[in-house]
């Protein structure tokens, strides 16, 4: 009776540390949205059916507030070649900069792996990411890193993003 009653704790603290570590992982996946063939960082929005929705890891959220149907698209920013989405980071100079919108703006923080040249395939297969096709020299922020797409491999380029 003892004996059963201790395989019972234990199966129960188990199952609690399981579910701890995949509650853990599920809160910092900060995962992307997609909204007609098009990616969506986490956090961002998106006006869908007339109504604004923000993407919240993964899921699209209503903010039950009226919009246009109207979209302003995310403008990339273009360096050594890559194209990066609003929200992923390069290494220029020795620190981080992140794509805002067409711009970049300094993160004030140094590359962890430098500057190293990476050679993109101008003309490459393309990667898949989810459900989406993603452009061979193009990047996306994956889990608060960013992955460039190289002649159909992803390759970690070891700076953050959003």
């Amino acid at each position: 009776m003892r004996l059963a009653f201790t395989h019972r704790v234990i199966a129960v603290a188990a199952f609690g540390l399981l579910a701890t570590g995949c509650l853990t992982r599920r809160a910092v996946a900060s995962d992307h949205c997609f909204y007609r063939g098009s990616m969506f960082s986490d956090g961002a929005a998106a006006c869908q059916s007339g109504t604004q929705y923000r993407c919240d890891d993964g899921d699209w959220k209503s903010l039950g507030v009226a919009c246009s149907e109207s979209p302003k698209p995310s403008r990339a920013c273009d360096f050594g070649g890559i194209s990066f989405s609003t929200g992923s980071a390069s290494c220029q100079a020795g620190s981080q900069y992140r794509c805002e919108d067409g711009s970049w703006k300094s993160l004030g923080m140094p590359c962890t792996v430098g500057d190293a040249p990476i050679r993109i395939v101008p003309s490459g297969r393309t990667c898949m990411y989810e459900a989406a096709t993603v452009a061979t020299g193009s990047t996306i922020c994956r889990s608060g890193t960013t992955f460039l797409c190289n002649d159909g491999e992803w390759t970690n380029l070891g700076t953050v993003c959003r």
